[in-house]
């Protein structure tokens, strides 16, 4: 597949990127071990593809992803959107977190994520979870003035209400909602994505692969690694797990009939749901990489879609997305 055959989708604040782009977390931490050499190769086969859309965060590895997305950025910066986020405050290493959307603090965190990342302006710059006792209003007043500052180029808000987010847009116009969307997560269609779509702002789905559950390769949490942080999802353990499964069935007997893998499918249906839905599969493999840019050439019909959004309704899944340290602050 070469870069011209991969669709561009509008991200809002005049940026238009990739219609399927990366998250690079697990480049760092969370899904087992890691390898710079490999992920470098990783986001270089992925810019040979046409991904143009690349997500991180400040607290991914304890800024060891931004240094990371530092040395691919080098030499390769123009045409490239780099996103990245600030607000979860964790110990390296630690599980753990506090919430800290502070205007002094987003300042802060902006200079060191600059700084990390070798570049002089955040193409999006996300509130990766709000602290429910700083006013939004204060966070995005903030974060506004880094754009006037030239420091980033467009705002976004992450796991956000949707009465959060008319309360943010008011005070700087919001191009994207980053929220877990996927087959198996499809709480932000309730009120999220029609508030979005009210705004114009777009909804960068993160794991859309519900976390590899939907590409059929993941049977039990004793294949995963000792560090991999699903062995503490509630998705994953036993009694969940096998219900989950289950629902994998429809995913996987599609792709059997289309001639494509179960993670293209899923990919497949979520850029079926609307050209502002962007969708940022996370990998460290480039056999991965390669099946998730192809899902974005698999073409659902209008009746194949809906059987998919049937067989895996709205709250079908078993268990909550995270551990509980983990929901702080979703939905806020």
């Amino acid at each position: 597949m070469t870069s011209h055959t991969l669709e561009r989708r509008a991200l809002g604040g005049g940026l238009a990127v990739s219609a399927i782009g990366l998250g690079c977390m697990g480049m760092s931490e969370f899904y087992g071990p890691t390898d710079d050499e490999q992920s470098l190769a990783v986001l270089a086969r992925a810019l040979d593809l046409g991904v143009t859309h690349f997500d991180t965060a400040d607290m991914y590895g304890s800024g060891h992803n931004e240094r990371l997305l530092a040395r691919f950025l080098a030499g390769r910066r123009d045409g490239v959107v780099v996103a990245t986020k600030f607000g979860i405050v964790r110990k390296p290493g630690d599980y753990a977190r506090s919430l800290d959307t502070s205007p002094a603090y987003v300042r802060r965190a902006c200079e060191e994520s600059l700084a990390r990342l070798g570049v002089d302006t955040i193409d999006l710059y996300y509130a990766h979870r709000l602290n429910r006792d700083v006013p939004v209003e204060d966070t995005v007043g903030a974060m506004a003035d880094l754009v006037r500052e030239g420091k980033v180029r467009a705002l976004g808000l992450c796991e956000v209400s949707a009465a959060t987010l008319r309360r943010a847009h008011a005070v700087h116009p919001i191009a994207a909602v980053q929220s877990e969307y996927s087959l198996w997560t499809r709480d932000v269609e309730d009120h999220v994505l029609p508030a979005c779509r009210e705004l114009g702002v777009s909804l960068v789905a993160y794991a859309p692969l519900g976390r590899g559950m939907l590409t059929g390769t993941v049977t039990s949490a004793g294949q995963l690694a000792e560090n991999d942080f699903r062995r503490l999802s509630p998705r994953f353990q036993d009694g969940n797990l096998d219900a989950n499964l289950a629902l994998v069935e429809a995913v996987k007997r599609l792709a059997a009939a289309k001639g494509c893998t179960p993670g293209q499918v899923a990919l497949a249906w979520l850029l079926a749901q609307g050209p502002d839905i962007l969708p940022i599969p996370g990998t460290k493999r480039i056999a991965y990489l390669e099946e998730n840019v192809g899902g974005a050439s698999v073409s659902l019909g209008a009746d194949e879609v809906a059987a998919l959004s049937a067989a895996l309704p709205r709250g079908a899944a078993a268990g909550d997305r995270y551990p509980a340290e983990g929901m702080k602050g979703l939905n806020a």
